[in-house]
């Protein structure tokens, strides 16, 4: 049978350049022989990281039919291992939290339920300490955490990112939570059909009816991640423009707010809070509003390594420090155990928070010989994400043993 890889071991091999088309190949020849439901769960990996989203989620529904428990890593551990239960959602690298990145090195037992429409009761959730849902918000997993929320709901173990905090994180639902609260700046989102937003583009409505400002304007479509389908719309006639190169029926638009540092150029960082406690993960630095990380700019520009460095170094007595209550209010009010946001900082010196959620991408994977400060960053991160585990399961026994004893 074939031994699982998994999605950490295949970022990580697709992040270093590697070509994972022999490894495919050579899945695809094993899972002609064999019912092997790990296979092709690696298999869907690799197609969704070589781009063939379709081809990948139908061979993730053929090991889903064959079963919806997955082990991914046993513990070495001999006695008594902790049992984590992760609840995934069918679909794409963007369903779920990659949790599989930070739990590279813990000693866990790892277990995976996929929760799709086919009944399933809480007798048959596998053994677990503690159960953490992995499944993110969108339109595709609304009922997934909804039927997640029904299964948690009566376990005497602590569930992470419980369903109904998970839904918080949906970008116009996570402006109406986040929008108003003291040291937090947010574009007010708004989500729109096709038809509104060719109204907007005619001049038949008005812009600022729809999202209170004038242009420019962000748009992109519903559902979509990592920069895909986003743009920037100064006028009109750019919108329209847009519009007719977009196939997507619904978007959400919002005004574009300049974070540009007094330099001109871009700062935007991606921050975890763990238990309520803020991680950097990653700052990018860029003349272009539309940062992403890594990139050329940060690859070929030593100063801006540096910065990122001491950003890292500084985080917990500056940044941390004076985005403090920014923080707080984003714990408070989510409700998540883990989450994550990218954001920037404005000129009055507000946390600039531009999407929320439970699913961005934290890893060490970049080059170290490039980013040699980043690691050890990462692995507070994991270290903090693994004992947010452990102690969830540690107050979950003592509970269960205290009622037990009463």
């Amino acid at each position: 049978m074939h031994q699982p890889l998994g999605l950490a071991t295949l970022l990580r091999a697709a992040t270093a350049g590697s070509d994972l088309t022999p490894l495919g190949a050579s899945l695809l020849e094993h899972v002609k022989h064999h019912d092997d439901p790990y296979a092709l769960l690696d298999l869907s990996l690799v197609l969704q990281m070589k781009y063939q989203k379709a081809a990948a989620l139908a061979v993730q529904q053929q090991a889903l039919q064959m079963t919806r428990h997955y082990r991914l890593k046993s513990a070495q551990t001999i006695q008594a291992p902790l049992k984590v239960l992760a609840l995934k959602a069918p679909g794409d690298l963007m369903a779920n939290t990659p949790f599989e990145c930070l739990l590279e090195d813990a000693d866990l037992q790892i277990e995976v339920l996929y929760v799709d429409a086919r009944p399933l009761g809480d007798a048959e959730l596998p053994e677990h300490d503690v159960i953490f849902v992995a499944a993110c918000a969108s339109d595709e997993t609304a009922d997934v955490l909804t039927r997640i929320a029904s299964l948690t709901s009566g376990t005497g173990c602590r569930v992470l990112n419980r369903s109904e905090h998970v839904t918080k994180t949906m970008r116009d639902t996570a402006y109406a939570l986040l929008g108003a609260a003291p040291g937090i700046c947010m574009a007010h989102t708004v989500r729109l059909s096709r038809e509104r937003v060719n109204e907007v583009a005619s001049g038949a409505l008005q812009l600022s009816e729809v999202v209170g400002a004038n242009y420019p304007v962000i748009i992109r479509p519903t559902g979509s991640h990592a920069g895909q389908g986003l743009a920037k719309a100064s006028d009109a006639q750019e919108l329209a423009r847009y519009l007719a190169e977009s196939d997507a029926m619904e978007y959400y638009m919002a005004p574009f707010i300049d974070y540009s540092s007094a330099d001109g150029l871009f700062r935007k960082y991606r921050i975890v809070m763990i238990e309520g406690t803020p991680f950097v993960c990653h700052m990018g630095i860029s003349k272009e509003w539309m940062v992403h990380y890594p990139y050329v700019e940060m690859t070929t520009h030593p100063d801006r390594r540096e910065e990122e460095a001491q950003l890292m170094a500084s985080f917990d007595t500056d940044f941390a420090v004076r985005h403090r209550e920014a923080f707080r209010h984003v714990a408070e009010l989510t409700g998540l155990d883990y989450v994550g946001f990218d954001c920037a900082e404005t000129s009055d010196g507000r946390l600039l928070i531009f999407e929320i959620a439970t699913g961005m991408v934290v890893h060490d994977m970049d080059d170290q010989s490039i980013f040699p400060y980043k690691a050890p960053q990462i692995r507070r991160v994991a270290d903090a994400f693994h004992d947010m585990l452990r102690r969830a399961a540690a107050n979950a026994n003592k509970i269960q043993r205290l009622a037990s004893e009463a």
